[in-house]
């Protein structure tokens, strides 16, 4: 041991004046670290990173290629990464690097393929089911087995009962004893027991009673149900066949729910069949489920068609095809229905005016009625956008949108409000405007970039974004309503503006009335469920301000009132008032909140005349459509 010590001692000495040396300690006299030839070829190596245009997130030191795709790395100077908050700048060789595309924002009516799964199957509507009228034992079959087919009038089997000789003797009775109120009852029993009146006037001519009874086929079509053999006892009521007629079919589709909008009572359907390959069918839908199936995330739908030739064959699989052009706010446009009117039981049954349907005696009603835009719609069409250009993040929609008149190519990204999805398109109700120019192909390539600087991205939204509404279409009556309410709002507004608390506790009062006394709104089902909670919210929140002890707490109330206002006239308009949407940022000790008033004047409610003008305009609402932004208004 005692010699182990010395040989350690020297051996850690050695390492340490090794690494004084190499390392150029004190004493060493090397300045080879600070020759430029020794130190720039490492220092150019850390300062540039490589990375790949496809995958921001990938980062390197040198040239290579990119671990996910293969691509050749570039400079990540190359990538550019300028811009503020959501913006993104780049040169126009990483912009073609990346695969960028843009397409414009449109106004058009597009066409969805609704494409549809099923099966056809008898129509419910053509069934017979024949019962025995009373009680006996089967003689004989004349219909041995199902599938067989059968035409009207044609044996399907004898009965034999005592009771049948009992019927007939009474008619023949009181035929002997002309007794007409018996002869009537007599006949009776026997009409509704199955005999026809050639039969009956059989028995009365030959005074020849029998205990056998023939039945026969009441309609064509094929035996799809025998309950009975010979010699089988049956009792009254029990059912012994069933007829299905094949000259019209049912076909059962099975549609998703996101395809709901598109499709219609009336409209016409062609499909194929598996077995039938080239031949092409067409019915028309004659029923639209109102349940949705919750493991399949589908409903029915069911299509009337002819099927005289028989081709078509119960439990045959098919595949259809709805076209529907889009009118926007879940209309159909259908030129062909121009002023035309339909069934509602009936969709094939269509007539050029009022009147009742040919075959259950229904009124007809306009084709309107029924979810459809007959001709050329009123207004613009709808804003529409390629699927590709819509990066999901489940509850929000982002696109990025290229800045015309950038030095170099800019792209902003921006939260917009979807329609419902037609083929390759996504309407969009709000967020965009016509004539801009999104990102189609890349839109990922940007917003990558961004999450890895930690800025606002499809992943991490801006505090600044605002809501978005949709808007609804409705009607001059409604909006008169809208008209009021939003009149007692702004008088709420300007009473707690100008410290009047008496005033804006009546008029919250008075608006509650107001919203109590609108008509019922005829609203399609989607503005009726956006109106429906916004009304129980409006409600509420001026019964809290109505119910406020001081002014103080009156201005915390108003507060929901106004936001839920401000829905209201975002998503369905005013006819004739405007609206100017204001903030505060120290209202509620320094929360912040909006509000809206009539006019530019700005008049703050929540400070009243001890900061009257604190805040700034920030947007106008006017009119039904309009939304038009203006410049802000500061207070001095």
């Amino acid at each position: 041991m005692k010699k182990l010590i010395p040989f350690l001692i020297v051996l850690v000495a050695g390492i340490v004046i090794g690494a004084v040396v190499f390392r150029g300690g004190p004493g060493n006299g090397s300045t080879s670290h600070d020759h430029p030839s020794d130190a720039s070829p490492g220092a150019d190596a850390k300062a540039e990173v490589w990375t790949c245009s496809m995958h921001p997130q990938v980062q390197a030191p040198k040239p290579g290629k990119c671990p996910i795709c293969s691509m050749e790395l570039i400079p990540l100077s190359e990538m550019g990464g300028g811009g503020e908050g959501r913006e993104f700048s780049m040169s126009e060789a990483a912009k073609a690097l990346a695969g960028i595309e843009t397409t414009p924002v449109v106004r058009t009516f597009p066409e969805a393929g609704i494409r549809l799964y099923g099966t056809a199957t008898y129509d419910e509507t053509r069934q017979k089911t024949i019962a025995a009228r009373f009680p006996g034992r089967i003689d004989r079959l004349f219909i041995d087995y199902m599938g067989i087919r059968v035409n009207k009038g044609d044996h399907l089997a004898t009965i034999y009962s005592p009771e049948l000789l009992a019927a007939q003797t009474e008619l023949l009775t009181a035929l002997r004893y002309n007794n007409p109120d018996t002869i009537g009852i007599a006949r009776d029993k026997l009409r509704l027991w199955g005999f026809s009146s050639d039969r009956i006037d059989e028995i009365e001519a030959s005074g020849k009673t029998s205990d056998q009874l023939t039945i026969d086929a009441p309609v064509s079509g094929i035996v799809t149900q025998k309950n009975v053999n010979e010699g089988d006892y049956v009792e009254t009521g029990m059912p012994l066949f069933r007829i299905n007629d094949l000259y019209e079919l049912w076909v059962m589709f099975d549609a998703y729910e996101s395809d709901k909008p598109w499709l219609r009572f009336g409209q016409s359907v062609e499909f194929t069949a598996e077995a039938l390959p080239g031949e092409t069918f067409e019915g028309q839908i004659s029923f639209i489920s109102p349940e949705l199936d919750t493991a399949t995330r589908t409903f029915h739908i069911r299509v009337v068609v002819e099927n005289s030739e028989e081709m078509l064959k119960p439990g045959m699989f098919l595949r259809g095809t709805v076209i529907s052009k889009v009118a926007g706010n879940g209309r159909v446009i259908d030129e062909s229905l121009v002023g035309k009117w339909i069934s509602p039981m009936h969709p094939e049954i269509v007539k050029d005016g009022p009147g009742k349907c040919d075959v259950c005696g229904m009124d007809l009603v306009p084709a309107e009625k029924l979810g459809y835009v007959a001709g050329k719609p009123d207004g613009d069409p709808p804003l529409v956008i390629p699927a590709s250009a819509v990066l999901h993040t489940g509850k929000r929609s982002v696109v990025y949108v290229e800045k015309p008149g950038a030095e170099e190519p800019t792209f902003e990204g921006r939260e917009i409000l979807l329609g419902p999805r037609a083929d390759d398109v996504y309407l969009v109700e709000a967020g965009l405007e016509e004539g801009e120019h999104v990102v189609t192909e890349g839109a990922f390539v940007i917003d990558s970039a961004l999450q890895i600087q930690a800025r606002p991205s499809m992943m991490l939204p801006s505090d600044e974004e605002k809501p978005l509404f949709r808007r609804f279409e409705v009607g001059n009556d409604f909006l008169t309503g809208v008209d009021a309410v939003l009149g007692k709002y702004f008088s709420i507004q300007s009473a707690l503006a100008g410290d009047d608390f008496a005033t804006a506790k009546s008029e919250a009062a008075s608006f509650g009335k107001t919203l109590e006394e609108m008509p019922p709104p005829q609203l399609e089902t989607a503005a009726a469920i956006v109106w429906i909670e916004l009304r129980d919210r409006l409600s509420a929140e001026t019964t809290n301000l109505a119910a406020a002890p001081d002014i103080k707490v009156a201005r915390v109330a108003f507060e929901p009132l106004s936001i839920a206002t401000d829905e209201m006239v975002q998503q369905f308009g005013t006819k004739d008032l405007s609206a100017f949407k204001a903030h505060c940022p120290m209202a509620l000790d320094g929360k912040g909140a909006d509000w809206l008033q009539s006019t530019d004047d700005l008049l703050n409610p929540y400070f009243g005349a001890a900061m009257l003008k604190c805040g700034e305009i920030k947007e106008q609402l006017t009119g039904p459509i309009e939304n038009a932004t203006i410049p802000d208004k500061k207070a001095e």
